[in-house]
């Protein structure tokens, strides 16, 4: 990252520490695996569920675990669909913190993109490697260990793509580089959690390590940078449903290390607190303390 570059701290008053990024997604590894693996595609972001429905969750573990996959799929191809890219598909797209490479290999799989995937985790490098082998796009997809701050390319993007990686980044420099990456004319697709009520800021900022911000300074860094907003589509509450569904596979998970000996990723510390964490969570977007949305940006100069 530049280090001339200021990143204002989070509303709560915290500065904002990035070296703590790449040591909370590396510690994660193993947890993401297990929770949404096994793969392939592993995606590690909130899903879509259907609207006015509510799953029971009286119900297995594996159908738990099988519905928030679904619908961690189903977020990522109502997004692609939405944004045109069924119509016309990305030749080449950038993935900004791709994670274990999901989204990666969703878009080269589905719309025969070729992929560069931004990670500031190095042990998910070959992670990734190994999932588009297993997958067959190894030629489609390319990880790469890289601060999007600093990212440089001679290559020229037809699409960049940021699903719930944004909020770690500085906004205005993030759509900078994009702008100097897509070819004119270009589409930026967003999926990101924008603060409604500052006060759960710094909660979920120090629980996710990450600095969330307002709808308002993404279109000032957009509009900035030379991009137009397209699409701005509010799915709060068709993802709210995602904590409750997560909540019960964590206690059922507890359930299991607890009562039967199961052996977990996770502690049972950890387990306890994430799924205290999940109840918070769901009552935040459920009354859109917070909101999801899905942004299309289009880059000027066609």
């Amino acid at each position: 990252m530049d280090r001339n570059l200021v990143i204002p701290p989070p509303t709560g008053g915290q500065a904002f520490d990035e070296t703590q990024v790449p040591l909370y997604y590396s510690r994660k590894t193993a947890d993401i695996l297990h929770k949404y693996g096994p793969g392939p595609r592993v995606h590690f972001h909130m899903g879509l569920f259907d609207p006015g429905v509510t799953p029971n969750t009286t119900v297995s573990q594996e159908v738990l675990k099988r519905r928030i996959v679904a619908s961690q799929e189903a977020i990522v191809e109502h997004a692609a669909r939405s944004w045109g890219a069924y119509a016309t598909p990305p030749g080449r797209l950038l993935d900004i913190g791709c994670g274990v490479g999901g989204g990666s290999l969703y878009w080269a799989q589905v719309h025969g993109a070729s992929v560069t995937g931004l990670t500031v985790a190095a042990d998910h490098v070959p992670v990734i490697e190994d999932f588009a082998r297993a997958a067959g796009v190894a030629d489609r997809v390319t990880p790469v260990l890289a601060d999007v701050h600093e990212f440089t390319t001679d290559v020229k993007y037809d699409a960049a793509y940021a699903n719930e990686s944004s909020g770690y980044m500085d906004r205005e420099r993030l759509f900078q580089v994009v702008a100097r990456s897509l070819k004119p004319g270009g589409w930026f697709g967003i999926q990101e959690h924008f603060i409604c009520r500052p006060e759960w800021t710094e909660f979920i900022d120090g629980y996710y390590k990450t600095r969330l911000g307002t709808f308002t300074e993404y279109i000032t860094a957009a509009e900035a940078a030379g991009f137009t907003l397209e699409q701005d589509e509010d799915v709060t509450d068709r993802v709210a449903e995602f904590w409750v569904q997560s909540m019960a596979w964590n206690t059922a998970e507890l359930d299991g290390v607890e009562h039967r000996g199961a052996r977990s990723a996770w502690s049972r510390e950890r387990l306890r607190e994430s799924t205290i964490t999940h109840g918070k969570l769901f009552r935040i977007w459920r009354d859109h303390a917070l909101e999801t949305k899905l942004l299309l940006f289009r880059l000027g100069g066609r």
